[in-house]
């Protein structure tokens, strides 16, 4: 069965390819500031830190192959992780990181508007 490619489903499989990039790239990041700092408060810490978001990257990926198969498994775990990044935005908001949480909001805001556009068949 042929599944019909809406650009809504190919915009969301693609935008959640940029984050669970973005999720990667930041646990890279943990990992080598894990190795160049000398002093390690909590090891344990960082563990899960880079654990949590290897598993969110590799979750992100699954959902945006749901959206590409054109299946639907890929729907709710994308609008559940883009609601929580929107929360973490208005975190970083309040905390005075606007510059972090605009582009975060704005690519929440944007995965979660063309998740919730793809229509079941």
């Amino acid at each position: 069965m042929q599944v019909p490619k809406s650009k809504n489903r190919k915009y969301a499989s693609t935008l959640l390819k940029v984050e669970a990039l973005i999720l990667i790239a930041l646990a890279l990041i943990q990992m080598i500031a894990t190795f160049t700092h000398d002093q390690i408060q909590e090891p344990l810490a960082i563990v899960g830190v880079i654990a949590f978001a290897v598993m969110g990257a590799a979750g992100l990926f699954i959902s945006a192959r749901g959206f590409t198969t054109g299946r639907m498994y890929g729907r709710a775990p994308a609008v559940l992780a883009n609601l929580i990044a929107l929360g973490v935005a208005y975190y970083q908001l309040s905390a005075g990181l606007w510059y972090t949480a605009l582009p975060l909001a704005l690519l929440a805001l944007a995965t979660l508007f063309f998740s919730l556009s793809v229509l079941p068949a």
